[in-house]
């Protein structure tokens, strides 16, 4: 009987032809694109789409791209385990939209550039270009392992397939697409990925919603297990999820990932007109509201059917992040294909997510690390280089997963990953942008704090995990259990089995209940200020009041500041619609105009 523990089905035949068809289809998608585009094989092509995206297909990328087999997994058992606190990123998603939209876009696009750390040499000097681009490899390539892992996991877990033969398999489906179609397979493929990661939530709220008697049902039994009490307005910044900590914290951890963020950037500068990059971004914010909704829904319609009989507490499973696949396998295995479908979608979210990963580490390794010092490569080397590159990337990806294993609760230790290292290079941006007082010394030395500061707590975090009146978990019940089980016949375990939280050490040191303890969720704006801060006092320090007349075109204007370009009457908002690949670097800075020479040639590449 559903929700009373014990053994489940595992995959039918059906289940395995849909999954096979799913991620046949996407890998054919990446073909078509490579196929179609064999005549403009230039660098700009493949990692730009040739800038001749329009709004919604980028939109769609942009959120599948964040929203990956972490959300599909991690998402509806923080809603299970936590309640819908997870619910008030909403706000942060609407806040994210408008200041990447507002401020980043206008300056990325004025720009002409190809990776987001270009503005960093432009504004201070190549060595501060060179970390933010390492800081960044470091984080994507954890990040990607993570999110390679979490769909393995679910897939080992239902299916019995080796953990090991699944995690190679993602890594190779992912590196064919990218190597061979470049950015526009990556963004149509992501388009077909999120219709199914979508479907594949209303699939399982939908069937819960029969199985339980209704969409009220299933609300009511979360507001009588305490998983509807969201807004809590303590703002103590030591609890993991408050109103504040995710609208506050939550906003600047998003607006890190999605401003400078290569991945990101890649794709709203790959618009043809600024109007479509912004555009692109509001899209995006109602994507994500969406997809986040339906994600916690199906959390919500978890507990209601396991609210007697919690299947992690009863041994049915390993850890809190095969909870959903173990709920989709126990409701919907009577539909043969159907749990093949939702485990495409989120293999899917990881395959959306992956190959963006890669295609954004070729393009800064090849625009931050090979450009400035080979000015003479050939436009046929430059594409054979970028398929190399991506393969490069696929295998480091795959390797990471391994590392992921060992890090918990998938969904909190992305969310982590992405506070460590964007929140510094987020708070370097801003010192960039808004002070013209800003020097390279400065903005070097901020960078170096805040990263040492935000690394120190997030991995004593990791080491020392927050105690459970810190991170409030609901209480959950095994009364409704069919104790009768056959204790020999279990559902397949993982070849790793990392728990649901950390195990506390047994001796904690002073600072585990109060540094460490900080909300994950403010790793990210701890780190934004203490470089801010710390950055600004160096620069003044150091004559940053004394600096020469630098180019405008580095700085916030007030002409960006308007909603969609389309409102503007400026005539420069119309030229930078018009021609922005004829601004591919800043023009005036003469460091600049041997790689624009660089560029240049490779868009004329020819042809495998």
């Amino acid at each position: 009987m559903v929700g009373t523990g014990g053994p489940v089905a595992s995959f039918s035949v059906w289940d395995y032809v849909v999954f096979a068809g799913t991620i046949l289809g996407a890998a054919s998608i990446g073909l078509f694109q490579a196929i179609r585009g064999r005549k403009n094989t230039s660098s700009e092509e493949f990692l730009l789409g040739g800038r001749q995206m329009t709004a919604v297909p980028v939109a769609m990328s942009l959120t599948a791209s964040f929203m990956s087999g972490i959300t599909v997994i991690g998402t509806p058992a923080e809603a299970y385990r936590f309640g819908a606190a997870f619910w008030l990123f909403g706000f942060s998603y609407a806040i994210m939209s408008a200041i990447t939209a507002e401020l980043f876009v206008p300056l990325f696009y004025r720009l002409g550039i190809t990776s987001a750390y270009e503005y960093l040499e432009m504004r201070f000097n190549r060595l501060i270009r060179m970390i933010g681009t390492s800081m960044y490899i470091v984080q994507t390539a954890l990040y990607t392992g993570l999110v390679i892992y979490a769909p393995a996991l679910a897939l080992n877990q239902i299916t019995g397939l080796d953990l090991w033969g699944v995690l190679v398999a993602t890594g190779v489906v992912c590196i064919i697409y990218c190597t061979l179609g470049g950015l526009k397979a990556v963004i149509w493929t992501d388009v077909l990925q999120m219709v199914i990661m979508l479907a594949g939530f209303i699939a399982v709220i939908a069937r819960g919603a029969v199985l339980q008697g209704g969409l009220s049902v299933i609300w009511e039994d979360a507001g009588k297990g305490g998983r509807l009490d969201a807004f809590d307005f303590d703002p103590d910044p030591l609890k993991r999820h408050t109103f504040w900590t995710i609208v506050v914290g939550g906003s600047i951890m998003w607006v890190s990932i999605y401003s400078i963020n290569q991945s990101q950037v890649q794709r709203y500068i790959s618009c043809k007109t600024l109007g479509q990059a912004k555009l692109s971004l509001y899209v995006n914010m109602v994507g994500l509201w969406v997809t986040v909704s339906l994600a916690m829904f199906s959390g919500l319609t978890m507990f209601s059917i396991y609210k007697n009989c919690d299947p992690f507490s009863n041994g049915d499973i390993n850890t809190s992040d095969q909870l959903l696949p173990y709920l989709v396998m126990d409701i919907l295995a009577v539909f043969p294909g159907i749990p093949g479908l939702f485990v495409a979608a989120a293999y899917s979210g990881t395959l959306s997510t992956v190959s963006s990963s890669i295609n954004a580490l070729v393009a800064v390794t090849v625009e931050d690390f090979i450009f400035p010092f080979y000015k003479d490569l050939t436009p046929k080397q430059i594409t054979w280089m970028n398929m190399g590159l991506s393969v490069f990337y696929g295998g480091v990806c795959i390797g990471m997963a391994g590392v992921a294993s060992a890090m918990g609760s998938v969904l909190q230790a992305a969310l982590s990953i992405f506070g460590m290292i964007s929140g510094p290079l987020l708070g370097l941006y801003l010192l960039g942008m808004l002070f013209r007082t800003t020097n390279s010394k400065g903005g070097l030395v901020g960078l170096i704090i805040g990263l040492v500061l935000t690394l120190w707590v997030g991995i004593g975090a990791q080491l020392y995990p927050p105690t459970a009146d810190k991170t409030n978990p609901l209480p959950l019940s095994t009364a409704g259990c069919n104790k009768t089980m056959d204790l020999n016949s279990t559902t397949a375990t993982p070849w790793t089995s990392p728990a649901t939280m950390t195990p506390q050490p047994d001796l904690r040191p002073p600072l585990a209940d109060s540094w460490y303890s900080l909300s994950y969720v403010y790793f990210s704006t701890f780190g934004m200020l203490t470089t801010m801060v710390s950055g600004l006092l160096v620069s003044i320090i150091t004559g940053g009041c004394k600096q020469k007349k630098m180019n405008s075109d580095l700085f916030v204007r007030k002409s960006d500041l308007i909603c969609f370009s389309g409102c503007s009457n400026s005539k420069a908002s119309d030229d930078t619609e018009k021609t922005p690949t004829d601004l591919h670097m800043g023009i005036d800075n003469k460091a600049f105009t041997e790689m624009d020479v660089t560029s240049k040639e490779s868009e004329n590449a020819t042809k495998l």
